[in-house]
């Protein structure tokens, strides 16, 4: 009985690969075994990258905060504790936006603050 081999599969699945690595340098773009080990930790930093990027966002937001509450004279902190304890819901994310894009309703929000 012939011996038998699903090469069709075994094609596809090396060429799916190959296909991800289009693109890298030397050896990682075309040699299967290389490109595996490659694809592999692209993804690993990939992963890691997208979970960075929120850490990232987040550091901005409270730089751009703090920034815009010095002219107040205040610092990042106290402005958001006095945030807390006056039961403002807004996120950094928002109060960053405003401190960049609307001053005037940023000082509002720092003046109901105080």
């Amino acid at each position: 009985m012939p011996r038998s081999v699903n090469s069709v599969a075994s094609r596809a699945r090396r060429k799916k690969v190959l296909k991800q690595t289009k693109g890298y340098f030397l050896a990682r773009k075309n040699v299967y075994t290389v490109a595996v080990n490659a694809l592999e930790k692209g993804l690993q930093h990939a992963y890691s990258g997208r979970k960075q990027k929120k850490r990232d966002y987040r550091s901005l937001w409270i730089q751009r905060i703090n920034a815009a509450v010095r002219r107040y004279g205040m610092s990042y902190s106290e402005f958001i504790g006095e945030i807390n304890k006056k039961g403002i819901l807004l996120r950094r994310k928002t109060l960053a936006d405003l401190a960049l894009n609307h001053p005037v309703a940023f000082e509002a929000v720092v003046n109901k603050v105080k």
